[in-house]
């Protein structure tokens, strides 16, 4: 049976260190599989595939050496941040699948809103007419999952600009409310997500 875990807004080293924690009692068994869903203050992550020394800030933002996949990005309000605490052994040790899992999760919920997605060969995430408005980066631990996807709902595109983001140009992020043409707040996009990460996740 999949927890939900709704932290609303928190602060990224909080939740980072918590996820290590979730990890731990996971591979003991203490706890079953587990969606964090939170939404961070302005904050930089970069993953192992960043080449250069990562800076303590960007434009007075912090900036996290993570254990995730990938290179850098940004954390921020209004984007839907979801960190999956699962067992991949229940689903045959499979990384490129369980990565196909989350891009189709989301490619799912953008549906559901008449956003028409997809993904781009060659390239993790997902993509709305050549724009990326979801981005997917994991680590594994005794194959157990953590870090995640992060959903541009209503985010301030802007700092995207101040780096590459996922080695892209910052200009190629795009989100829902741009989609849309229209605001957008977390609270509405949640549900739809959880009920198709279960459809995806809980199918085994």
């Amino acid at each position: 049976m999949l927890e939900i875990l709704d932290l609303g807004t928190r602060e990224y080293r909080e939740v980072w260190e918590l996820q290590h924690e979730l990890v731990a009692r996971r591979i003991a068994g203490e706890i079953s599989d587990t969606l964090i869903l939170v939404e961070h203050p302005p904050v930089f992550t970069v993953g192992r595939a960043a080449s250069r020394s990562v800076p303590s800030e960007i434009e007075n933002i912090p900036c996290w050496a993570i254990e995730r996949g990938g290179r850098i990005t940004y954390h921020g309000p209004g984007q839907l941040v979801g960190y999956p605490i699962l067992d991949l052994r229940a689903r045959g040790r499979d990384l490129p699948r369980y990565l196909r899992d989350l891009e189709d999760v989301l490619m799912l919920t953008l549906a559901d809103f008449g956003i028409a997605a997809e993904r781009c060969p060659g390239l993790t995430g997902v993509w709305v007419k050549k724009r990326k408005i979801a981005s997917i980066g994991i680590a594994v631990k005794r194959w157990v999952s953590y870090h995640g996807f992060a959903l541009n709902v209503s985010v301030d595109l802007r700092y995207f600009r101040a780096i590459q983001p996922c080695g892209l140009d910052g200009s190629i992020m795009t989100s829902m409310a741009e989609q849309l043409g229209r605001s957008l707040e977390l609270e509405v996009v949640k549900p739809p997500l959880v009920k198709r990460f279960r459809q995806i996740f809980e199918s085994l």
